[in-house]
Formats: C-alpha cells, structure tokens, sequence
C-alpha cells in the first residue's frame, strides 16, 4: 500500500487539526449534544440520590464499551451511559447483578452501584452476540484512585464542557497519524512449483495487535498481518494456498468471491474436515476471471474473521481494468492509475471499528497528487453496513464484488455491506487534507474526539 512520504505526514499533522475538525465538526455537535442533553435528563435525582460518587461515563457503540474514566475508588459509582449506536444494547456488571434496561439508539440510563471493593470488575452488553463481538471491558477499582464527583461541576464529569471536549478532540486530532506496531495489507511474495503453481504460504495464528496507540489485544492474523497480507495473481494462473493452523482452535480457508472446484470451497465439514490446531491444508485453483475477493476463516467465523483472520486476493489487473472502465469520466488516462490501495472494514471482535486494522489516531493516510487517480477496493468483514465517505473527491464506483459494472456511478459516499467488495475509481482535483471515515457517526467520533474509522486523503 502507497502512505505518505514523511514531509507529507509532517504537512498533514500541521494541518491535521484545522482541517480534519472542522471537516465533520457536524457530528461533533450531534454527539456533544446528545451527549449532554441525555445526561441532564434526570440529573437532579441523580445527584441527590448519589451524593459525592465517582462518575463512570458509559458509551456504548457497535461493537465496543468505553468508560471514562475506567479507574475508580472503592465506594458508590454512577455510571452514566449512553447509546451511541444504531442498534439496541445494554450494560451489565454481571457479577454484581446490576444493569441497565435495553437502551434504544440515542437513549441513555444512570445506574448506581454501591459499596464497590478494590479489584477488576467486568462489564457486558447482553445483547446475544456483542459481547463476543466486542461489547466487554473491565471496570478497575483501585485504592487511591481519583473520585469523579457527581455533584454537577462541569469538571468532574457528570457533564462535559465544551471547552473540556474541544480539548479532548484536539489531542486526538494531534496525535494522527500515531505509530504502532504492525501493519497489514503487505504483499505476499510466491515461490513456483515444479508443476507449474504459485505457491503462497500462509500461517494463522495469535498475536499482539496493536489496534491504536499502547492498545494491544488478541489478533487472529495470517503471517502475522492484520489484515493479512494481499494476494495478487493473473487471470489463467494455477494458484496454490498452504494454510498452516497455529490458533488454539480448528480453522478453514474460505475464498470469498472466487471462482473455485468445490472441495476447495473451505467450508468444513462439508468440502474437507477442519484443520485442526498443528494441521494444514493445501487449496488448489485456476483464476479463471478477473475477481476482487476475499480469504476468510470458515471456522468459528464469527470470532476468528473479526479478531482478524481476513485478506484481500485480487485476480488480474485491476489498476488498468478500474481506469479503463472510468476513461472519459475521471480524467484523460493512459488506462493506468498511480495507486490501487485495498480498504478493509471491521467493527467487532477483539479489533473492533477499526480501518485495514487500526484504529484513529492510528489509521494510515493516503496521499495523492492533484490529477492523479487511486484504485480503492472496499472489503467489509464486519457484521455492519458502513457507508463510507471521502469528503473530496467524489469517487466512480466502477465494480461491485469483483465484476464491472455497465454503468459506473458517481458516489461520495458508498454503502458497504457485510461480505461486499467495491471498487471505486477516486482522482484528486484539490488540494488540502481530506478526511474519509465511516458516516455512521459514532463510528468516527466520540465526545472523547475522532476514533475508529476514520483516516484521509492528502493531496498536494
């Protein structure tokens, strides 16, 4: 994948600020005012119920939990929460047996715990599924820690002021793009085959994966890449995938999109028995048609592919297949574009809403030159549709799942259901940092500041 020279990350980070809040402080708005009215709703029992308790903020979204602050004292704690999402949850403390009421999309409920002891206490949304998804965290209650008074001071959390979240949102801002470990999409090499195959060595196993800066969790990767890393053969190649398991469960190989015999559909038990833990598995395919597909996990999927177990496998020249079909409607071409950048979308497992792995501010930006074109393949592997926007240009959806479409479309923001591939042609006519996020929007932003799926194109 092609990211910024280092002058041009040192020209988006003096940029960065300005442009990128200012670029979706709409939404910043939106979740400062939800935010706030939901929690004056009630706020008068509240406080004379709870007198001095800490105050927990509780924001709920697709598929994650964040408590500010997430460190308390021992004692009575009101937890503050509120649902971010576009779907319904809940919050539980399980072992304390207490939790909130099914919240609604934009509804939020104080629940007060009493007489909390020193040690880790663990919380839920019990809505079948999203915990697995992602909807779990840890309440840690220490000796010595910092009270958040309920008292209605501005500053002690019951309520966030503006001046407080604006500086909150800045430092986030400032931080992009941060540097962590890891970083996926890379090209896979091949070896050949005495018989004539491309030969591509894959390995699942369990890593540490730093999803945004000093967060790391359990990665399920493919060479130690999240996403795995990418696979690009030609049309008329005999291709062959060695998949060796090293997770502490089965696993399967599915190629996603691809035209292949049936035995080597990857979907246990029907088209081979599973690979077990230490075991592998070889697939076996001639690219018959050009394709935009996918290599997931076929096994245990809904925990294996959202921890990471996904990458993208592109068959035949799409850098020229994308512009050809866009000739005359983007800019006079050659029929090639300067990029082909692949998009992978998440939003549950131990990765959570994240971008090709990461998570803002540690997201990777684009950059461009005006007049130059990238080919972008969108790959949801989430559970959710993401309508994904770039706020300039706007893009020619020229494929949908790897086909060509007889009439390409203009788009700035593109739907992106679960299990789709899209392929979108985008020329730069502008300068400046333009920011490309999910517009589901807390999905891009918290009061906290911009998160999740949100990067941007530089363009110089």
């Amino acid at each position: 994948m092609n990211t910024a020279s280092a002058d041009k990350e040192t020209f988006f980070t003096k940029m960065a600020l300005g442009l990128m809040l200012a670029a979706i402080t709409v939404s910043s708005l939106v979740l400062g005012v939800v935010a706030v009215v939901a929690m004056n709703d009630g706020s008068e029992s509240a406080a004379g119920a709870t007198g001095g308790a800490t105050v927990v903020q509780v924001h709920l979204t697709e598929f994650a939990i964040s408590m500010v602050p997430d460190t308390v004292p021992p004692g009575d704690v009101v937890f503050q929460v509120m649902n971010h999402g576009s779907v319904e949850h809940n919050f539980s403390l399980p072992s304390l047996n207490a939790k909130t009421a099914m919240l609604k999309p934009g509804a939020g409920e104080d629940l007060t715990v009493s007489g909390l002891e020193a040690g880790d206490v663990g919380v839920l949304c019990e809505v079948p599924g999203h915990d697995a998804a992602g909807m779990k965290g840890t309440l840690h209650v220490v000796d010595g820690a910092i009270a958040a008074s309920a008292s209605g001071d501005s500053s002690s959390g019951s309520t966030m002021a503006w001046q407080q979240m604006d500086k909150m949102m800045a430092d986030v801002a400032l931080k992009f793009p941060a540097k962590t470990q890891g970083t996926g999409n890379e090209e896979l090499e091949y070896t050949m085959s005495a018989d004539g195959y491309k030969v591509f060595n894959l390995v699942a196993k369990v890593i540490p994966w730093e999803v945004e800066p000093g967060k790391f969790v359990d990665g399920w990767s493919y060479n130690g890449l999240i996403p795995g890393p990418v696979i690009h053969v030609n049309v008329g190649d005999k291709v062959r995938m060695v998949l060796k398991n090293e997770l502490p469960e089965s696993t399967s190989l599915h190629l996603h999109g691809i035209r292949v015999p049936n035995a080597m559909d990857g979907v246990d038990p029907y088209t081979q028995k599973p690979i077990i833990p230490g075991g592998e598995f070889t697939y076996e395919f001639t690219a018959l048609e050009p394709s935009v597909g996918m290599y997931h996990s076929h096994h245990d999927a809904q925990v294996q592919v959202p921890n990471g177990l996904a990458g993208a496998l592109i068959i035949g020249d799409w850098k020229t297949l994308a512009m050809s079909a866009a000739r005359g409607r983007v800019k006079d071409t050659d029929g090639i574009a300067e990029q082909e950048n692949m998009m992978v979308l998440n939003d549950s497992g131990t990765i959570g809403l994240s971008l090709n792995g990461k998570s803002f501010p540690a997201t990777t930006p684009f950059a461009l030159k005006v007049g130059e074109s990238m080919v972008v393949h969108y790959f949801n592997e989430g559970n959710m549709t993401h309508p994904m926007h770039l706020h300039q240009p706007s893009g020619l959806v020229v494929a949908h799942d790897g086909k060509l479409l007889e009439t390409p479309f203009w788009a700035d923001t593109l739907n992106v259901a679960p299990g789709e591939r899209w392929t979108v042609v985008y020329t730069a006519l502008d300068a400046g940092v333009w920011a490309w996020h999910c517009h589901i929007l807390t999905h891009a932003e918290t009061p906290e500041g911009m998160r999740y799926m949100v990067t941007a194109l530089i363009v110089s």
